[in-house]
């Protein structure tokens, strides 16, 4: 199943959403209708570095099993029929190979304020967070499975902060430092938990290219 068309949404084409009473929140005293859980995946080193100089830190050498990891979570829709979506930054969409884009078998919203238009490849350009998620609950409605946020930094922070529905984060845990510019906001101890399994994600520790890391998720303890 394919996205439908092309489409820039903004608040004001999106207002009079209808939601459920608990799935949504207000936020610059615009009504957002929340999905049931908000996803996001990421991989950090110790420092909560996640980029440098628009690539992974460990750019070039590729961390085949962690892609695979990434590819299988964001692309396994919990409903037959339907497909995830994959919200990203401009900065995210363009530090994605030209030849790997759009993202396959998953619904790619790009975020920015400054493009007219979709980039070339994405199937949906949204003005900020709050405008993609109204997109995903009404114009995708009948068409997603999963939200995921696939960075960069401001997006994750704003997922991590964001009220009115549950909110789970899966890291990967790289256990090598490398150079970094570009970081992950602090997770609040406060406000996720540490997951002592997820189902489909290993526990075991991995290894690839010299290179030691695990797989991780955090859920909020609160809504």
């Amino acid at each position: 199943m394919k996205p439908k068309r092309l489409v820039m949404f903004s608040e004001s084409l999106l207002a009079g959403v209808s939601a459920k009473p608990e799935s949504i929140v207000r936020s610059s005293s615009v009504l957002i209708a929340m999905p049931p859980v908000l996803n996001a995946i990421v991989a950090v080193c110790p420092d909560l570095g996640i980029g440098n100089n628009g690539n992974l830190p460990w750019h070039p050498v590729r961390l085949h099993n962690e892609f695979k990891h990434f590819r299988k979570m964001t692309t396994t829709s919990p409903v037959p029929g339907k497909q995830n979506v994959v919200i990203m930054g401009r900065k995210t969409w363009f530090s994605i190979p030209e030849k790997n884009r759009p993202l396959g078998n998953r619904i790619n919203i790009v975020l920015s304020r400054t493009c007219k238009t979709a980039p070339p490849g994405a199937h949906y350009l949204a003005a900020d967070f709050s405008s993609a998620l109204r997109l995903v609950n009404k114009e995708l409605a009948d068409q997603v499975g999963q939200v995921w946020i696939i960075g960069g930094s401001s997006l994750y922070k704003e997922m991590l902060e964001t009220p009115g529905t549950k909110r789970r984060l899966f890291v990967t845990q790289i256990l090598k430092q490398f150079e970094c510019d570009t970081f992950l906001p602090e997770i609040n101890v406060n406000k996720f938990q540490k997951l002592p399994e997820f189902p489909g994600v290993s526990k075991e520790l991995q290894e690839e290219n010299g290179i030691q890391y695990r797989f991780e998720v955090y859920e909020s303890t609160e809504q």
